[in-house]
């Protein structure tokens, strides 16, 4: 992938801004100056925000088409309002219910982040712990900088390592591991001033945990909050998902509608896009946050445990002008500031392979609104939530907030590729020969790459699981071909060039949307 198309999918981290925060317990009656909220809310303001949501979720359905939407609204310890709208599957009867089951995407980096703040409170790790004690095969490509780096760096996204780094090499079907290890190959940004979103940096950091824990990731996940929560219908199992019997369907956005064309399996990179929960569980999960840690009777994560994490810890989102809020991260949260004054925490989440998720908490109110669906993302799930923000805090929507998110995720679906949208020259040269172009490429960072015969034309065979691409001639030693994937939208076409000819042989290949900040050379072998 290139990193222009990895760079504008940050994944949600400064979208997601724009989505929630939790209320420190035990404070005093009387708030500090930093507590202070610039908007009041009056009684009966937040009853009629829930009271709205219903017409929300109809109007942005209609108006997104997304096929099925759950919500959960909590407020002060209860769970005020869980429904589903739509259907699992277009063309199909089963409606979406509470205990529908979505991939959750992105939101489950802040769902693990609360997973490791229970290993912080058990004494197992902490936010500080060193990266190299905790797995010391995985490194970054600068040998100073593995003996600083911490859990906490790889949570906040402030270890350098290029935006989604790893994403490339996870839709080409490598495994985890590999991922992890193919890290240290990447060349860094500064250390701890830079922030860059990375699913597989946090990805490194819950397996570190997992590891000093003594088991896998989603067992652990288990093990500290979805079983101690009741959590029954969530795991961080793509198995599990699948096998739900209250499973939403995903639908991918092309050609103005919905299409239940894909299926992400995102075990790869489980702690920061794996869990598949229902809005139910996750109004439980809300509670808890919001509570600082507490359900019932018992304190599931120490109030000092989980308070890093729903604090600024990195600048994700600059200010623009003087008079613009800037946009912060913890430990696997957003943390913002709403017009209002009041602190908000939120994550977003998305698949383009069908799957647009968020939530947001206001502490200070002890408020929160989950929102999941099965369409990819347009900005449906954060304009709900923003909506019912502003009801809440405001009493009116201030903006039409689909509107304005529809603008941000419309690049996911501008096909990549320098030949999409034109036609082979007129006076194109034909391609090359078998015998110029057949062999084994080989790249440091994506492995092997396989031109090899398919009947009288060619075709490319990439990663571990052997895809298959046809090349297609467009202009001499430049073919193209088809290239869909979780960052290459459906349309997306990729050129391959045969290059360094010598003694009648192509001795690199270069693929245009296997890259970095350039188009990858492979050499022959």
């Amino acid at each position: 992938m290139t990193r222009q198309l990895l760079s504008r999918r940050f994944f949600l981290g400064s979208v997601a801004a724009s989505c929630v925060s939790a209320p420190v317990a035990g404070l005093a009656d009387t708030p500090s100056p930093a507590q202070l909220a610039g908007v009041t809310v009056p009684p009966g303001r937040i009853d009629a925000a829930v009271a709205a949501v219903d017409g929300i979720v109809a109007d942005i359905m209609a108006r997104s088409g997304v096929p099925g939407i759950a919500v959960a609204v909590v407020h002060k310890g209860d769970t005020v309002l869980s429904r589903g709208y739509g259907l699992r599957r277009t063309g199909a009867p089963e409606p979406v219910t509470p205990d529908t089951v979505f991939q959750i995407a992105s939101v489950s980096k802040s769902v693990g982040a609360t997973v490791v703040a229970q290993q912080v409170g058990q004494g197992t790790v902490s936010w500080d712990s060193r990266m190299q004690d905790l797995l010391p095969w995985f490194r970054l490509s600068d040998p100073a900088r593995n003996t600083m780096l911490t859990l906490g760096d790889l949570y906040s996204h402030r270890s350098g390592l290029p935006d989604h780094a790893g994403d490339d090499l996870e839709d080409l079907g490598f495994d985890q591991t590999t991922v992890l290890e193919q890290l240290r190959m990447l060349p860094l940004s500064p250390f701890r001033t830079s922030y860059a979103y990375t699913n597989f940096g946090m990805t490194a950091g819950g397996l570190a945990v997992a590891e000093a824990a003594g088991t896998d990731w989603a067992t652990l996940s288990e093990q500290a909050i979805y079983a101690p929560l009741g959590m029954t219908r969530t795991s961080s199992r793509f198995a599990d998902f699948i096998a739900a019997d209250n499973r939403a369907v995903p639908h991918t956005l092309y050609e103005g509608s919905y299409q239940p064309r894909f299926q992400r399996q995102p075990d790869a990179q489980s702690p920061a896009g794996g869990v598949s929960s229902t809005v139910n569980d996750m109004a439980i999960w809300m509670k808890m946050v919001l509570a600082m840690g507490r359900h019932g009777d018992q304190q599931i994560i120490p109030q000092q445990a989980l308070l890093p994490a729903i604090s600024p810890q990195v600048v994700s989102s600059p200010p623009s002008s003087p008079d613009s809020r800037a946009g912060f991260y913890g430990f696997g949260f957003n943390v913002g500031t709403e017009p209002s004054g009041r602190v908000k925490l939120s994550h977003s989440g998305a698949f383009v392979m069908g799957t647009g998720t968020c939530f947001s908490l206001i502490p200070s109110l002890d408020l929160g609104i989950v929102v999941l669906s099965n369409g990819s993302p347009v900005g449906a799930v954060e304009a709900i939530a923003a909506a019912f923000a502003d009801l809440a805090q405001l009493g009116e929507e201030t903006r039409d907030w689909l509107v304005g998110y529809e603008r941000l995720f419309t690049p996911f679906y501008t096909p990549l590729g320098r030949t999409v949208g034109t036609t082979p020259p007129a006076d194109a040269a034909p391609p090359p020969a078998q015998g110029v172009a057949v062999g084994i490429y080989n790249h440091p960072y994506f492995g092997r790459a396989q031109i090899r015969a398919a009947g009288d034309g060619l075709e490319l065979v990439v990663g571990p699981g052997s895809q298959i691409y046809p090349l297609s001639p467009w202009d001499g030693d430049t073919m193209v071909f088809d290239f869909v994937t979780e960052n290459a939208p459906l349309g997306s076409r990729s050129a391959l060039t045969f290059t360094d000819l010598v003694q009648g042989r192509a001795d690199s290949i270069v693929i245009e949307l296997f890259g970095e900040d350039a188009p990858s050379r492979f050499v022959r072998v």
